[in-house]
């Protein structure tokens, strides 16, 4: 079987919600993990999600801020929780689809300073990620896990639009990207998007809305990730090389998140 996983930042799912099921009718997901949902459990749209043929829901909302969700066309059933926010903000959610571990996260962006004593929410960050990648390393790596959501760090030199001035950035600090690679490194995970367009091919999944034309000004990140296990190596590769990719035409959609949904296919 085809086993389709988006993740998607969507910033408010009650505001963007005919944007998610023009979504889910034009690339048909199977199972859909939002971020940045906006909204508490109670409060989610989940009639409309039945009505796009994603009836089965795990959520973590919160009042205004955060909250994750995890949408499937398949049962979902319990997977281990991984709770790697130290503020108990609502940005983990997990389930199983299809036999697949799909833990989805909206890590913090971390401010405006790359200084861990004097900026506390970058500090927050690098500490989320340190939560994860000890949790990520007591894995099996045979298992099939998918890490998906708005990570909040573009790793490598093409994932921005200028390595040599984000690198003083917030997203894409030499620590932060070693945080990554960390992560990366705890089971061997494939950064499945990257793997189907190697670098040097630039590839972004956030613009600014502050610019009028995303595609003119060109200045995207790529925060969004789809990072899978060595056990699903085989199941991104069964038509020879992934089938994942970044959505960026839903940034043009009036309205939209300032985020692209990012998929990949599984052959299972």
């Amino acid at each position: 079987m085809r086993l389709r996983i988006a993740t998607w930042n969507v910033n408010s799912v009650r505001l963007r919600v005919e944007q998610v099921a023009r979504f889910v009718r034009e690339q048909a997901p199977d199972v859909l993990c939002l971020q940045e949902i906006k909204c508490q459990a109670g409060q989610f749209p989940g009639q409309a999600f039945a009505d796009m043929g994603l009836p089965h829901l795990r959520i973590a909302g919160q009042k205004g801020w955060h909250g994750v969700a995890i949408a499937s066309r398949l049962p979902i059933e319990d997977a281990p929780p991984i709770e790697a926010c130290r503020n108990g903000h609502a940005r983990c959610v997990s389930g199983t689809v299809a036999g697949v571990e799909i833990q989805n996260f909206y890590i913090p962006a971390g401010g405006d300073t790359p200084d861990r004593q004097a900026n506390e929410k970058f500090d927050h960050k690098l500490d989320f990620y340190e939560r994860l990648t000890a949790e990520t390393a007591r894995r099996d790596p045979r298992a099939p896990l998918v890490i998906a959501g708005d990570l909040n760090v573009a790793p490598g030199e093409f994932d921005v639009w200028n390595h040599r001035y984000m690198s003083r950035v917030v997203s894409h600090t030499p620590v932060e990207v070693e945080a990554f690679s960390k992560l990366m490194n705890s089971i061997n995970l494939m950064d499945v998007v990257r793997e189907a367009a190697p670098e040097p091919e630039k590839l972004a999944s956030w613009w600014s809305y502050r610019a009028q034309d995303f595609r003119k000004s060109n200045r995207g990140l790529r925060l969004d990730h789809l990072l899978l296990s060595p056990g699903l190596r085989e199941a991104a590769l069964r038509q020879g090389a992934p089938a994942a990719r970044i959505h960026d035409d839903v940034r043009a959609w009036e309205r939209p998140s300032d985020h692209a949904p990012v998929s990949v296919d599984l052959g299972l």
